[in-house]
């Protein structure tokens, strides 16, 4: 179905199922309903008409960047020498390519992209950035931030409780 859908369409206990799915996807149904509440079959129909919705897009596991050496941060502002339909579609098609990307996000500002780059150490960021970033054509410039300390990290999106 993959229907729009309005911040009225979930109730609250739609909102504290999805809150529990962001905490942990993998409990059972019946942890779900114990907490909501509910039957295990109220708790399988909501979370199956979520998906359908398109509310729930995908399950993942979150991995410890420390454990597999991808825990230098690097936050890279990159700005496109033309703005034009193509070279924005391009530089985009391109970014999907590269592994080491894990969020990128076309910007307001002085720059007009921002990019979340996970490797081992600055050794690698910089083969990053020769062999494979600034390959890229129409790239005009770049500037790099490097994380000293994640303060939070956190997949979950908010969808509000109550009168929020």
């Amino acid at each position: 179905m993959n229907r729009k859908y309005t911040d009225m369409d979930l109730d609250e206990k739609d909102k504290k199922l999805i809150k529990l799915l962001q905490d942990n996807c993998k409990k059972t149904t019946k942890e779900y309903a114990d907490s909501l509440e509910l039957s295990k079959t109220a708790v399988y129909e909501r979370i199956r008409r979520l998906e359908r919705q398109g509310i729930i897009t995908k399950y993942v596991a979150l991995i410890d960047k420390e454990a597999v050496q991808r825990d230098f941060t690097v936050l890279c502002h990159v700005r496109l020498v033309q703005h034009t339909k193509e070279n924005v579609l391009r530089f985009e098609r391109e970014i999907l390519k590269l592994d080491e990307v894990s969020e990128c996000f076309h910007i307001s500002g002085d720059y007009d992209y921002i990019l979340k780059i996970n490797v081992k150490n600055m050794k690698e960021y910089r083969e990053f950035m020769v062999a494979k970033l600034t390959a890229i054509s129409n790239i005009g410039s770049t500037q790099s931030s490097f994380s000293i300390k994640e303060v939070k990290n956190s997949p979950s999106v908010f969808v509000g409780f109550g009168d929020d």
